[in-house]
């Protein structure tokens, strides 16, 4: 009889990203959890204080981590728009205040770039991506990690080190293009109904959900981020009974 596949918490309770996870990550060795499938009562609510899409994503990861008891993965991402100096960027799923919808979103960006012009339009979607497991860093010496310390893995070594017994694997994804006056297409969420590709000519909420997930800033980063999810997942199924095992190592990269 095979052991089980190792369990791995999607971090997030909104229902549009974790279809686009399930999707993105559909696959791979493991067994995708959601918030509400733990079974561990209610999740933390996670301030995202960060100031890069980066430091929210480890944020939101080291907190359902620590929760649930599972490794977790967690993304932060968000729209910079050039004429607003990269505004909203980190706080786009807050932009028209704490527990603003979608739409009181949008409208807010719309307004503020009324009366400019479409070749001063340019934004981008940015998605950092990260991978926590608490128990991987354990001090157990390996091919991967051989002196046998916690590390961060990922696109550049952070500044400041996990807590202890922790790692995290992390990577970037960005999506450039254009924004409208008006929106157009009702799928996706968020800003994806004023936003158009670089190279299209429809917004990304007019296009199927594989189509978006294949061109994504969010597919982009954890596909980036895959090889590290699938590294873990079999070096955790070798070893179940100990918790911990040989650190994957290697680089992630986001492009």
């Amino acid at each position: 009889m095979s052991p089980s596949p190792p369990r791995l918490l999607l971090a997030s309770g909104n229902p549009g990203k974790l279809r686009e996870l399930r999707a993105i990550l559909h696959g791979l060795p493991v067994e995708l959890v959601g918030l509400a499938e733990v079974g561990a009562g209610e999740p933390p609510e996670v301030a995202e204080t960060g100031t890069t899409f980066l430091d929210n994503a480890v944020e939101k990861a080291r907190a359902y981590a620590a929760w649930s008891g599972l490794a977790a993965v967690a993304d932060d991402s968000g729209l910079e728009v050039d004429a607003l100096g990269g505004a909203p960027g980190v706080r786009s799923a807050r932009y028209a205040g704490q527990g603003a919808g979608d739409q009181a979103n949008r409208d807010k960006l719309l307004a503020a770039l009324a009366g400019v012009p479409p070749e001063r339009r340019g934004a981008r979607f940015r998605c950092a991506a990260v991978l926590v497991d608490r128990a991987w860093g354990s001090g157990r010496r390996g091919p991967g990690n051989p002196e046998g310390v916690p590390r961060t893995v990922g696109l550049e070594e952070r500044s400041g080190r996990p807590p202890e017994r922790w790692v995290e694997w992390h990577a970037e994804g960005t999506w450039e293009g254009r924004l409208l006056e008006a929106p157009r297409g009702t799928g996706g969420f968020g800003y994806d109904p004023v936003f158009v590709p670089d190279g299209w000519d429809l917004t990304s909420a007019e296009v199927d959900p594989a189509t978006k997930d294949a061109a994504s800033h969010r597919g982009r980063a954890f596909r980036a981020l895959r090889p590290a999810i699938q590294a873990w997942a079999a070096a955790r199924a070798a070893t179940p009974a100990q918790g911990g095992g040989t650190v994957p190592g290697g680089r992630v990269s986001p492009r």
